[in-house]
């Protein structure tokens, strides 16, 4: 499985590099990352995509002043670009040998299961649809468990604590039961609120992206922005403290 850490700090790092000054990614900007993410755009596709964005930027720049690049949804359509050339390009072409045995730096048993029980203490302290954030809690408790090799954890949990992406698999579907709730919870001015906050957001950039895609990280957005507003957890190992 590819390094979580890696997909989003390269991609941020990259960003950074050809803008030639240090832009803290917004909101939005990791919104669009996860819908990548999400799509299985490969790590070598995004960094692609965002070099030749900016090289052609770089090139009109030359003939006619233009506004500084402020987000990383400018080079939206390169990527999508890149990653076509990189699936054609494929095509026909044997996948590499992975070795199954290779230690997954920044994601030890000890590390993955004290995110879980994070997330799970942020829950026990949720204002808002309680029951659904004390289930999700609980659960997050029990892959915790099964992370650590517990004896009580149950078998079909042990099975997905040993396989990264199993347990990402569960932590995504936790995620999505957890926002549906706090999306029925929350009083209708805000999810009003926050969609309005979306569209403002994405307005420069709806001619770079595709329909679904600016539906995507609309969506992506919008949850984020509401777990900010409850002070609540991501749960997926992507937010994984690297300290």
């Amino acid at each position: 499985m590819q390094n979580y850490f890696n997909y989003f700090t390269e991609i941020e790092e990259r960003f950074q590099q050809r803008r030639g000054a240090l832009l803290l990614l917004s909101t939005l900007d990791w919104a669009l990352i996860e819908t990548w993410r999400d799509a299985g755009i490969p790590l070598e596709a995004a960094l692609r995509g965002i070099d030749a964005a900016f090289d052609k930027y770089e090139a009109r720049q030359k003939k006619a002043r233009m506004r500084k690049v402020n987000g990383l949804a400018w080079c939206a359509q390169a990527v999508m670009e890149a990653a076509e050339e990189l699936r054609e390009a494929a095509i026909g072409t044997a996948a590499p040998k992975t070795d199954a045995e290779a230690p997954e730096s920044g994601f030890e048993h000890d590390r993955v299961a004290a995110h879980l029980k994070a997330a799970a203490v942020a829950l026990d302290a949720a204002t808002v649809a309680p029951e659904a954030c004390a289930a999700t809690a609980t659960r997050l408790r029990e892959l915790a468990s099964a992370v650590r090799g517990e004896a009580s954890a149950a078998a079909g949990d042990k099975a997905a604590a040993e396989n990264l992406e199993d347990l990402e698999r569960h932590l995504t579907v936790l995620e999505g039961k957890l926002f549906a709730a706090l999306n029925a919870a929350a009083p209708e001015d805000l999810v009003v609120r926050l969609k309005e906050h979306a569209d403002r957001e994405l307005a420069p950039y709806r001619s770079r992206m595709g329909a679904v895609q600016i539906r995507q990280v609309k969506q992506q957005f919008e949850q984020k922005q509401l777990l900010v507003h409850y002070n609540l957890p991501r749960l997926s190992l992507f937010y994984m403290s690297q300290q």
